[in-house]
């Protein structure tokens, strides 16, 4: 649901209307405050722990939080996932792998790393409290100095 979520958004003629109703489909801002890190987000406001916060980062435009550009109005066609583990305890759930965005222009896959943590209430729903997502590690290249 997140996935397609991520997509619908890039593709609405409002895509702040569609972004809120997904966020508070998927997240357990019922509870309290998320813990929510997204992939490309940095400067003073890192942690997005609220609906605002969620909203801004997939589609950008909030004074609060000026690194996020709107991460899902790319737009993207597809997002799957890649599970490396999911721990299960109780009504909550653990799940870590790769994610996979595939860009509509040119069809390329951006792979991120995740965990998200999920809680199921007491109707059945599933809900994320916890999302942490980055870039693979790259590391620097090395330079040959002509010396």
């Amino acid at each position: 649901m997140w996935g397609n979520a991520v997509v619908e958004i890039g593709k609405a003629k409002n895509p702040k209307k569609v972004a809120k109703k997904a966020a508070e489909t998927a997240y357990a801002f019922e509870f309290g405050p998320i813990q929510f890190k997204p992939t490309l987000t940095h400067g003073e406001s890192t942690f997005h722990p609220d609906l605002e916060g969620t909203l801004s980062y997939f589609v950008g435009g909030n004074k609060k939080y000026q690194g996020d550009k709107g991460f899902a109005l790319k737009p993207w066609t597809k997002v799957r996932f890649d599970n490396h583990n999911i721990k299960i305890f109780g009504n909550k759930a653990i799940a870590m792998g790769h994610y996979y965005f595939t860009d509509k222009a040119t069809g390329q896959e951006t792979k991120v790393e995740y965990t998200k943590g999920y809680v199921k209430t007491a109707d059945g729903r599933v809900l994320i409290f916890l999302q942490d997502s980055s870039l693979p590690y790259s590391p620097p290249s090395t330079r040959v100095s002509s010396n």
